[in-house]
């Protein structure tokens, strides 16, 4: 039986509709896979959200976290979603990870972003700047660490090199900046690197914490398989200038492998048919790939 990817709209108002079907129209998508598209236009009018859109979107959601708790789906691409619009209607999810995270049963779960050369996974996610300090726990760190790992070794890095970043600029510089970087992040990448070393005969190698401001050229450049970032923008920066087009977003921790396109729903381009598939290209793929090394 082929593997089995639905595929949801987004948005429809949005430019999830026409990237979607530019991606299953590119000849870069495996032939061996059954592509599902989940969700309907129906009336919607491109470029023009409305509830009646977020509806849609929210329905299509809904179906495929039903087709794949069922198993009647082996993986879900999302397309993007219009997250105030969504909660006018009632979406209480800070967006679709903590959605498919709940309707799934997963409480271990993570956002990570990979693109290019680039691998990135978030300890804090859609929270306000000013709350990440005191959001970051060691525990937390430690969670996130280890399901970066899995991902990394599920993808053929046997021994995977990750870089912690720091919190502070210059990482805190031994505390002058801030002490985040001694008092939290510190343990735990002594605490991962121990509990790796008992779980694996080729234990991971956490490096950190990193001073921020010069991580990412050493990642981009092959020092590292992967940095773990202390939030959202911290990593997502540096991503979408490296790989703007072919970003990938990733929930780790799902029974199922689920990605989306690392873009929003652009509904000043909606229906001009200049909306690039690329990074839809890139999410479906990834599922396939994911998918593949779990049936």
């Amino acid at each position: 039986m082929p593997l089995r990817i639905g595929i949801t709209l987004g948005d429809p108002a949005g430019i999830g509709p026409e990237i979607i079907r530019s991606a299953l129209e590119s000849g870069k998508l495996a032939n061996d896979v059954d592509y599902k598209v989940i969700g309907q236009v129906g009336t919607v009018a491109a470029g023009s959200p409305s509830h009646d859109s977020a509806r849609a979107a929210f329905a299509a959601m809904e179906e495929a976290a039903g087709l794949a708790n069922s198993g009647e789906i082996d993986a879900i691409v999302t397309g993007p979603i219009h997250k105030a619009r969504m909660a006018e209607i009632g979406f209480e999810f800070p967006g679709q990870t903590e959605f498919f995270a709940t309707r799934s049963g997963t409480t271990n779960y993570a956002m990570l972003l990979t693109g290019g050369a680039i691998t990135v996974v978030l300890v804090t996610t859609h929270v306000p700047l000013r709350e990440v300090p005191a959001s970051l726990k060691t525990s937390e760190i430690v969670r996130v660490g280890k399901l970066l790992d899995n991902f990394l070794r599920s993808r053929g890095k046997g021994v995977p090199r990750v870089a912690v970043a720091g919190l502070n600029p210059h990482a805190g510089e031994s505390g002058k900046i801030g002490r985040e970087e001694i008092e939290i992040i510190a343990p735990a990448i002594a605490e991962l690197n121990q509990s790796l070393l008992t779980s694996h005969q080729s234990p991971s190698r956490f490096t950190g914490p990193v001073p921020p401001d010069t991580l990412f050229f050493h990642l981009a450049n092959g020092k590292w398989d992967a940095a773990l970032c202390m939030y959202h923008d911290q990593g997502l920066i540096p991503l979408k200038l490296h790989a703007f087009h072919s970003g990938v977003n990733v929930t780790l921790g799902l029974p199922f492998p689920r990605t989306s396109p690392d873009h929003g729903t652009a509904f000043d381009i909606a229906g001009k048919g200049i909306g690039c598939p690329d990074s839809m290209i890139a999410a479906i793929n990834l599922a396939a790939e994911l998918a593949q090394k779990t049936s």
